[in-house]
């Protein structure tokens, strides 16, 4: 399989932004690499080659280089890529890792240099250089048993499952991770003003969860959630990565479209990075 470039994380930091415009570049699953407020980050980077993959990774991880930031929502190997992690750091020896804090001995064991992980929850802001980001909530599981909570119980009573806003200070983006809808999301969501959501699409049926599959919202959810949370534009995620867990961006598109909801929709590629500026989708 061959990978899409050498480096993302490398594009994006040569590029020239004005205040407000954030560069997003798909890495396949739920990864991102993103240029926002004179940072680059990856958001969920998934890395690791797997036979099971139907999509190859999108660079080495060696090759991530110039990152300032590196999220994980949560503990899922496609999220959480304990394998590729420590060649990131060493990759980047400036970038810090921000981490759920119930997962931060297993990332500082994996390899990655404890003074650099960030143990997040939400409602615990983030104050980076030129950035802040802002935990969330996700509902999800590490597996059937307790699939669809927020992971307190598995926890100490801290949230396990997390998703991030990046705030550059115009532009909002959230990175919703692995989530299902719950009460109150939509509205988090309002008040953080957030103008672009990175939402799964892949779903969850009885057959994947017999499989022992956590799933997530589908494209109508994901869609309902963006329009209930006054966000401009929607990019799908967590689709194209295993054959037993797709979703389908194309259903989404008809969804927004048939229904007439007031979000567009932007379906990423993986080749090249898109460029959002605030306010451009409802000019």
């Amino acid at each position: 399989m061959t990978r899409v470039t050498a480096s993302p994380t490398a594009a994006l930091r040569a590029l020239q932004l004005a205040p407000g415009t954030v560069a997003l570049w798909w890495l396949g699953q739920a990864g991102f690499a993103v240029r926002a407020g004179g940072l680059v980050m990856l958001l969920d980077p998934f890395l690791a080659p797997m036979a099971e993959r139907v999509s190859p990774p999108a660079f080495e991880p060696e090759d991530a280089v110039d990152v300032d930031v590196v999220t994980c929502s949560h503990e899922h190997y496609d999220h959480l890529d304990l394998a590729s992690l420590p060649a990131i750091a060493q990759a980047s020896p400036r970038a810090r890792f921000v981490i759920p804090r119930p997962l931060v001995d297993a990332v500082a064991a994996a390899g990655v240099p404890r003074e650099r992980i960030v143990g997040a929850q939400p409602d615990e802001r983030i104050r980076l250089d030129g950035v802040t980001l802002h935990p969330l909530p996700a509902r999800h599981g590490v597996g059937i048993a307790d699939a669809y909570t927020f992971g307190r119980e598995l926890s100490g009573g801290l949230y396990r499952y997390l998703g991030y806003v990046v705030d550059d200070g115009v532009a909002r983006v959230y990175h919703a991770g692995d989530t299902i809808a719950y009460d109150g999301q939509a509205e988090r969501l309002r008040a953080l003003d957030v103008d672009i959501a990175l939402l799964p699409i892949n779903g969850r049926d009885h057959f994947r969860e017999t499989a022992g599959i956590v799933g997530n919202l589908d494209h109508r959810e994901a869609a309902r959630l963006a329009a209930d949370a006054d966000v401009e534009v929607i990019v799908p995620m967590h689709y194209d990565t295993f054959a037993s867990n797709r979703g389908y961006p194309s259903h989404l598109v008809d969804f927004v479209g048939r229904e007439e909801l007031p979000v567009a929709v932007l379906v990423p590629t993986r080749d090249r990075p898109v460029l959002y500026t605030k306010g451009a989708a409802r000019d």
